[in-house]
């Protein structure tokens, strides 16, 4: 495939400055109390891809609290690999505990061990086909309400869609309208003040009462709401079920013999509502965005998806191995712009990274966005190709340095879960439409608590599918077209 670059070019770093290996520097533009909450809040992608210019290890300051930001993959995968060194804190989780407590993403390493064996089970390899069948019901029904060349907002379409998915397998019913349009709702404003929160972690600015923080706190308010209507309802019906909120109510760690209190399930279902929305979606509107824009990329996913599907508009399944090349693709949205752009750890002893004395407290920053578009570790970075993840191609130091889900053992539980929709969706998308940009639309993009495209208006154009198979059982039940008859009366093609 013929390299393709982004439509917008990638911040580059200072042509003035060099810093040799293992460097340790500082981040110019300090200022006092404030420290670099400035250029974090108006540019922050622009001003962290700066950083690789002054050193492996940079420091810099979130409000009045030091910071050092690792540059390099082989230091980021020091960091991860040792979480009771480097545990889950600072700035960034410190605020996100505002909104899911102390659940699996936040919980230090020894909570999180009990928390992991306890959630677990809900995502063992088992039970991924039952989830997958949830997920392709509702892309189904998400992609025929589209209409041609009718103008809408994908990335709230896919959001729309990531949130019913996600409560579907974690309460088995499908969430209403209202509790839908709550939640797209209260998420921006939520991890808007998550990310102000943790750029700015002055506690008396936060508690102002200003219209910023009346609005989070409203909404951190409203969601928490839904949920618990939901869990109670689900509570109430007292089915006996296999989705995530019976496996959670049901755990009980053999070791410890620990359950889960009743606002542990609460903070639990908050986060992987959230994780299950946010990353998935947004990685969705990016992947398709680029695709939009780059139409031999395109039509290279559109190939693999006719081969694979054999004229069904659908995926299931079975068909994720062979969807290849839309798995690279989705891994290639990733690289270019990951949900989880910015994290943060905190170390718990006296240490050392990078040859740098760091003492307990001392808060550590990584951004899988700078791991990313890292001209050492990825030729032409900016440069859209989904093929430089074929198995010949990538190298270890490369493979190191993505990491939209993390690694060791605090990876995101949900991995597999969110790649195999996020391929799902895009190949269900392929299969039917092409999307163009609405003309005049200008993309950038949102870094808040998570990397969003904003508002992504799309033009949906319907495709003239390959001919269908003679051999397709729906031939045989005398549909020439899978996607003609009641559902009842189709075939696999459907």
């Amino acid at each position: 495939m013929t390299p393709i670059r982004p439509a917008w070019p990638r911040p580059r770093l200072p042509a003035s400055v060099t810093a040799p290996p293992n460097a340790i520097g500082a981040a110019p533009g300090r200022l006092p109390v404030l420290g670099h909450a400035i250029p974090l809040l108006r540019r922050p992608l622009e001003f962290l891809a700066s950083l690789p210019a002054y050193g492996d290890l940079v420091e810099v300051r979130l409000g009045p609290r030091r910071a050092f930001m690792v540059c390099r993959p082989e230091l980021v995968q020091q960091v991860l690999l040792d979480p009771r060194t480097f545990d889950k804190g600072g700035p960034l989780f410190e605020a996100a505990r505002l909104l899911v407590g102390n659940g699996l993403v936040t919980s230090g390493w020894a909570e999180h061990r009990i928390q992991r064996r306890l959630v677990q089970p809900a995502f063992h390899p088992s039970r991924m086909a039952s989830y997958v069948g949830v997920m392709c019901e509702e892309i189904d029904a998400a992609l025929a309400a589209w209409e041609a060349d009718r103008a809408f907002d994908l990335n709230a379409a896919l959001h729309a869609l990531t949130i019913r998915v996600t409560m579907r397998t974690l309460f088995s019913t499908t969430i209403g309208s209202r509790a839908v349009a709550e939640v797209q709702h209260c998420l921006p404003v939520i991890l808007s003040g998550i990310y102000r929160r943790m750029i700015a972690p002055i506690g008396v600015l936060h508690s102002l009462p200003t219209p910023r923080n009346r609005q989070f706190d409203q909404a951190r308010a409203r969601l928490r709401t839904v949920i618990d209507e939901t869990v109670q309802a689900r509570r109430s019906a007292g089915a006996d079920t296999e989705d995530l909120l019976s496996i959670l109510m049901g755990a009980q760690d053999e070791e410890s013999g620990r359950r889960f209190t009743a606002d542990e399930i609460r903070d639990q279902v908050m986060t992987l509502l959230i994780g299950g929305t946010e990353t998935t979606a947004s990685t969705l509107a990016w992947a398709c965005h680029l695709l939009a824009r780059h139409p031999e990329a395109e039509q290279e996913l559109q190939a693999e998806v006719d081969h694979v599907l054999g004229g069904r508009l659908l995926p299931a399944f079975q068909d994720l191995p062979a969807l290849d090349h839309t798995r690279r693709v989705v891994t290639e949205a990733l690289r270019l712009y990951p949900p989880a752009w910015i994290l943060t750890r905190t170390a718990t002893v006296e240490t050392e990274l990078a040859g740098k004395p760091l003492a307990p407290g001392t808060i550590v920053l990584f951004s899988p966005y700078v791991l990313g578009r890292d001209p050492r570790v990825f030729t032409d970075p900016e440069r859209f190709d989904p093929d430089r993840w074929l198995p010949g191609r990538v190298s270890s130091t490369q493979r190191g340095a993505m990491v939209p889900f993390s690694a060791g053992s605090r990876k995101c539980i949900g991995d597999s879960f969110g790649m195999a929709e996020a391929t799902l969706a895009l190949a269900a998308v392929s299969a039917r439409w092409r999307l163009r940009p609405v003309p005049g639309t200008a993309i950038r993009p949102k870094p808040k608590a998570a990397l969003n495209t904003g508002p992504l208006l799309m033009l949906p154009q319907q495709r003239t599918r390959p001919a269908h198979p003679a051999s397709c059982p729906c031939r045989r039940d005398g549909h020439d077209d899978p996607g003609v008859g009641p559902a009842s009366l189709r075939g696999p093609c459907v």
